[in-house]
């Protein structure tokens, strides 16, 4: 699968752009989905694209993947992802992709299903489910990442969401990681891209 890319002013992270496939050319921010099998997908996280680095093999969770962006995206950059949702449109529209396994689960109300499991990269975007701190960062393996990104506080101003129980509060994820995880990369700012939002985002590593 290919993702055509748009220049903006904005250029990938190099060291980034240099370590994950597909690779993106200078200036590349804004990355525009394909049509697949009728069914256009929304393209991957600019911020996802830049924080994550990924090996061949690397097991890595996706979650709340929706209709798997982020899955297929780190798929075809060689990582064995397990992508979980509780919506069964997602599970339809990932089967039969290689690299990727879905799971099936209401993570708000049924257990963690990934107890004992660790992973070189733990992915969530627009999503936020405050009893999961725990698991999310108890999931990253010694040496892995945590890379998040979902709305903040201040959001209201442009739209949905609007309930703060779907809003990181200032510094929310900082505070979250403090402690277990040390910060790679961190932002709390408005964004034009893909539509107006105020959004929090982080990338942050175990130690080994």
């Amino acid at each position: 699968m290919r993702w055509y890319v748009a220049p903006t002013p904005d250029a990938v992270n190099a060291a980034a752009r240099d370590a994950c496939r597909p690779t993106f050319p200078s200036g590349a921010r804004t990355l525009v989905p394909e049509d697949v099998g009728g069914v256009v997908l929304m393209a991957p996280s600019a911020w996802v694209v830049e924080q994550v680095t990924v090996e061949a093999g690397a097991e890595v969770l996706d979650v709340a993947c929706g209709q798997g962006r982020h899955a297929r995206f780190l798929a075809a950059a060689g990582a064995t992802v397990t992508a979980v949702d509780r919506d069964p449109l997602a599970a339809a529209a990932l089967a039969g992709t290689p690299g990727i396994t879905f799971v099936l689960a209401d993570l708000e109300r049924d257990a963690w299903p990934f107890a004992g499991r660790r992973f070189a990269l733990v992915v969530i975007t627009n999503y936020l489910h405050r009893p999961l701190f725990p698991d999310l960062l108890g999931a990253v393996a010694p040496g892995g990442r945590l890379v998040y990104e979902t709305f903040a506080v201040g959001n209201e101003r442009f739209g949905r969401p609007s309930n703060p129980d779907f809003l990181l509060r200032p510094g929310e994820l900082l505070t979250v990681i403090a402690g277990r995880l040390e910060v790679v990369a961190y932002e709390e700012r408005d964004v034009d891209l893909p539509r107006p939002a105020m959004i929090q985002r982080i990338c942050a590593v175990k130690p080994p």
